[in-house]
């Protein structure tokens, strides 16, 4: 059957002109995300993917059935001890969403919490010496009823435990709806406070907490104080924020000591406090602003600890006295390196706790309050990721701590600095006999063409032919995150039917420190592109794949990241997923109106303003630079909410890709008409949506049947 036509949306041009340079925009009109005329129009695009991968609609069960097969859908996480309380999550097979519970922490509980942890993490129920019976705080499975899309974005317990603050999204607009919850009697306060923002801080009266709200452009930018028992259009404003750079957090000390306010931009943070014993107090600043400084800071019994990058690029850590907090008295406690980034730091009472990287590789220190020691948690692999864990409980000598790596399940750590002994309190459990040992992972190194070295995290089957196969290319290459490697299950799809993964660590990352980020950045951001035709170049040259069995895929920025690469070196791949794309950069950029622009703008710079900052985005913005090339296969994805990439960047660059093609390789559109940046909310859906996007891969690749 002769797969229909792609639909065709009408063309009414819009130009725009900036530093003499004139863009015509035939579809702006997709922009108005009200008109019926729209939605139809990405129905249709829906239903042409639909029709042209049905196909792959039997691989696609077949690898939906797979990833679900590895999961234990009625699983527990490992609690996390806070006072007399032991927290914790689980899931019920066959529900959505998670249920939030706890339990009394009894005697036994106390003395031994490695055994507690270890043995309800791997889903025993506890002895009543150990803890007492379940109370269900949250079934968000309950809260989301038949809801198409539900998240939870506030979860907030009083420091008495007495209270619950949560906050839900049935959009996928990130703005929350929130209520309190007596935890005695589990009912809810029928007041409500609606469009609130991530974050929330109680002080220690229980009575009185501290929450968000954003403005139109969704940028959280003010502090509310509220007082349980008072009407909302009582509550004070904390914090103002007019900078339209800065987004605004609000936190609580984890030794009970101050209420946080922290105001940061893409380049520079700002943080003041207020004593959560006195939360009616003015805040006051603990370093004011500069241009180019960050910081964060936590409190440690009597003094502030600050990370910064103040006089050390990679960072370093600082002290200064409760009183008197400024830069003059800062004093070092861990000094910068150029090859050591510390990325973030914990305190407890006898510890100091540096997450770094070095060497492309993240790790885990220890300095002793009393000695100044710093000590190195062992990590058993090389390629591997350690990441900070739940450590709520100031007065505890333990450290919790998350690790993987792409052939290691994610496991939650447990390390006695004491005894020197490192616990596995859990390791996720992947279901079907899964053993490590059948997968091999290594790292590699590209050269970029200025002769940088660019590192490359691979996964493979250990039985994997020999010779060029299906590879999968994984990059971001933005705002300094790094994209570590880590396990997947629902990889192993793709592994068993003889892929490799690769992930490209390339310039704008964090992966190699603060100057890797920088020279991905701005003027250098080509350096993020160029990086990823480099490692496709090495994978293909070092016969690990070729360019028709290669895919590469990225989401949001790493969309743009693909979009840009497909307009430098589309002979290179077979297929792209581009997930949440930021595809029209130049033109989202150059609207302020628009969620998160003025915020970019330390990321990419301010085309409205600076030539050359126009002229930089200009020549690698995708949809910008498309061309009369042989663009490969592609799968764009959108969410209608999205407010952080508009859905109409994917739908654009997608009639434009199709006008311009010069092969006959499919260019697809799939937008959930329900959901906004971070796709389906509840997990099978979320499962369905990356099977629809694993059978494309294993499609477009050739594949079509598992490695026995």
């Amino acid at each position: 059957m002769l797969t229909p036509p792609p639909p065709q949306a009408r063309k009414e041009p819009f130009e725009r002109t900036y530093w003499d340079d004139t863009v015509v925009d035939d579809y702006r009109w997709l922009e108005d995300r009200e008109s019926e005329e729209v939605l139809e129009h990405l129905r249709a695009e829906n239903d042409h993917t639909e029709a042209v991968l049905e196909e792959t609609v039997e691989l696609r069960s077949d690898i939906y059935q797979e990833i679900k097969s590895r999961i234990k859908e009625t699983d527990l996480s490992v609690p996390v001890i806070h006072d007399d309380w032991v927290y914790y999550s689980r899931t019920v097979e066959g529900q959505a969403y998670p249920i939030h519970c706890r339990r009394t922490l009894n005697a036994d509980g106390r003395s031994a919490p490695i055994d507690l942890l270890r043995s309800m993490a791997a889903g025993d129920e506890p002895d009543g010496t150990v803890a007492g019976p379940e109370q269900v705080l949250l079934d968000e499975n309950i809260e989301a009823g038949d809801a198409p899309f539900f998240q939870i974005g506030i979860f907030d317990v009083s420091p008495d435990h007495g209270t619950l603050l949560w906050g839900f999204d049935r959009q996928g607009d990130e703005r929350f709806t929130a209520v309190l919850r007596n935890l005695s009697d589990g009912s809810d306060t029928p007041q409500e406070l609606d469009g609130l923002s991530y974050g929330s801080a109680w002080a220690n009266d229980n009575e009185t907490f501290f929450y968000i709200r954003a403005d139109e452009a969704n940028r959280p930018h003010q502090v509310w104080r509220h007082r349980i028992g008072t009407s909302v259009e009582t509550d004070t404003l904390v914090h103002d924020e007019t900078d339209e750079r800065f987004f605004v957090g609000i936190g609580r000390e984890k030794d009970d000591s101050y209420i946080q306010v922290a105001l940061s931009s893409k380049m520079t943070d700002e943080v003041w406090v207020i004593p959560a014993d006195s939360p009616l107090d003015e805040k006051r600043v603990i370093a004011p602003r500069r241009q180019g400084v960050e910081y964060n800071v936590t409190h440690a019994i009597d003094r502030f600890v600050i990370l910064t990058n103040d006089t050390a690029l990679n960072f370093r850590v600082v002290e200064a006295p409760e009183a008197s907090p400024g830069p003059e008295n800062w004093t070092e406690l861990v000094p910068g390196s150029d090859d050591i980034t510390i990325g973030d730091i914990d305190v407890s009472r006898r510890h100091l706790t540096l997450y770094e990287r070095s060497a492309g590789t993240t790790r885990v220190r220890l300095r002793t309050w009393d000695s100044g020691e710093i000590e190195l948690v062992d990590q058993p692999e090389e390629v591997s990721s350690a990441w900070p864990g739940a450590n709520p409980d100031f007065e505890s000598s333990l450290l919790r701590f998350g690790y993987s790596s792409m052939v290691t399940p994610p496991s939650v750590i447990v390390f006695d600095p004491t005894t020197q002994s490192r616990t596995v309190v859990k390791q996720q459990e992947v279901l079907g006999g899964y053993n490590g040992s059948d997968y091999h992972t290594e790292r590699l190194w590209a050269l970029a063409d200025d002769g940088t070295r660019v590192p490359v995290s691979i996964v493979r089957r250990s039985d994997r032919k020999t010779g060029p196969g299906p590879t999968l290319l994984y990059a971001y290459g933005s705002y300094e995150a790094s994209m570590d490697p880590a396990f997947s299950s629902a990889r192993l799809s793709l592994l068993d039917r003889g892929f490799v993964f690769a992930i490209a660590h390339v310039r704008g990352g964090g992966e190699m420190g603060r100057q890797w980020y920088l020279d991905g950045k701005m003027a250098n951001k080509m350096n993020t592109f160029t990086d990823v035709v480099s490692v496709a170049d090495h994978l293909i040259e070092t016969g690990i794949t070729t360019s028709d069995q290669l895919v590469l895929r990225g989401g949001s920025a790493g969309g743009l990241m693909a979009g840009a690469v497909m307009n430098l070196a589309p002979q290179q791949f077979a297929a792209v997923v581009a997930q949440v794309p930021f595809v029209d950069a130049l033109t989202t950029i150059l609207n302020p109106e628009l969620p998160l622009t003025v915020t970019e703008w330390e990321e990419w710079g301010n085309p409205l303003e600076d030539k050359d900052a126009y002229a930089n985005m200009r020549a690698y913005s995708p949809i910008d630079n498309v061309d009369s090339l042989a663009y490969p296969s592609v799968l764009a994805t959108a969410g209608l909410n999205d407010t952080r990439v508009s859905y109409w960047e994917a739908a654009k660059w997608v009639q434009k890709l199709r006008e311009h093609t010069t092969s006959d390789q499919p260019i697809l559109l799939w937008t959930d008409l329900e959901s906004g940046h971070s796709g389906p909310s509840g997990r099978y859906e979320a499962w369905q949506e990356e099977a629809r996007i694993l059978a494309y891969i294993v499609w477009s690749a050739g594949l079509t049947k598992q490695v026995s």
